[in-house]
């Protein structure tokens, strides 16, 4: 059971501030390892700040030996109320330098906190001397974060960051919702005005088309989940990605089967038209906003194949 912090004894708040200490430095080394490629500035930053968790960690230890000898009990954060319970580092696979940041502040923040506390609890004057310069270098550390980062962090900088940032967003959300619209949109197309015009019942249209997209969707799902890993390919969690692209595929092929429950067929085949119309269109724009492809020629590969599918569709449909 966790302990209270207001029955822990000056040695238990010594042995748990050098296990704090040497948690936050750690977690600071993974921080600059996972962004060390694409933010060498922030992992700079961070490399600067695990050295001074590590000087104030032997700065506890020599205070400790002193007083308490050389065994040092294993106390960790969790073991005493009152602590914020932090994810596992290294089970995030991506994380962004403004994220680091944001967790720095609150690590920081909370440290202090608890040097402060233990200022007010023992009465040892090297105690509380040490834990007082060390909650002061904590609300330094924080300053000192921000102005390395004025310094090392650049406009140019910035810049790369921000398109890192942007190339990880297009390359594990854009892409695969992209896939999925692409295929749910064009794919369905061919047997939902098939059953349309073979049989000019709005409702026998509708099933086939959801039936059309919902398999779509489950199809696609589990393609992309299965395809990699996303180790190698920075692509990303494989189950998210295959969340995304099913749920876009099965979207995809929804948005012209709804109208089919407008019970005339006539008026039901112009909206969904329309739709597909409205489809194609923000294909196209995704696809020259995100992937970098020129409008007409995004819209021309987009609406081409659209119009073969529809074609088709109707051909059979009234063969």
């Amino acid at each position: 059971m966790a302990k209270n912090f207001k029955d822990l004894t000056d040695r238990e708040i010594l042995a748990l501030a050098i296990t704090l200490e040497e948690e936050d430095g750690r977690i600071y080394g993974e921080f600059a390892e996972k962004l060390r490629v694409d933010y060498p500035a922030t992992a700079r930053l961070l490399d600067e700040m695990q050295d001074e968790e590590t000087g104030h960690r032997n700065s506890l230890i020599d205070l400790y030996r002193s007083r308490f000898g050389d065994h040092i009990p294993l106390i960790r954060r969790q073991d005493v109320k009152g602590f914020v319970s932090r994810p596992p580092i290294w089970l995030i696979q991506n994380i962004g330098p403004e994220a680091v940041r944001r967790s720095i502040e609150s690590m920081e923040s909370e440290t202090r906190r608890f040097y402060q506390m233990g200022i007010e609890k023992t009465t040892d004057a090297s105690t509380r001397k040490l834990l007082g310069d060390l909650a002061a270098a904590e609300a330094k550390h924080t300053e000192a974060a921000e102005t390395i980062r004025q310094r090392e962090i650049t406009p140019g900088v910035r810049h790369n960051e921000a398109e890192a940032r942007r190339r990880i967003f297009v390359l594990q959300f854009v892409q695969p919702g992209l896939a999925g619209l692409m295929d749910g949109s064009v794919s369905t197309l061919a047997p939902l005005f098939a059953a349309a015009f073979a049989t000019h019942k709005s409702w026998d249209a509708f099933l086939v088309g959801l039936a059309a997209s919902v398999g779509a969707g489950i199809s696609m799902a589990f393609a992309e989940a299965l395809s990699d890993t996303g180790e190698l390919t920075g692509r990303g969690n494989p189950v998210v990605r295959g969340v995304i692209t099913g749920v876009m595929t099965t979207l995809g092929g929804i948005g012209h089967t709804l109208p089919y429950l407008i019970t005339n067929f006539r008026i039901a085949t112009t909206v969904a038209i329309c739709v597909v119309v409205v489809e194609l269109g923000v294909i196209s724009w995704i696809r020259q906003h995100y992937m970098d492809t020129p409008l007409f020629r995004a819209a021309l590969q987009v609406i081409l194949g659209g119009a073969l599918v529809f074609a088709a569709g109707i051909l059979i449909g009234n063969s």
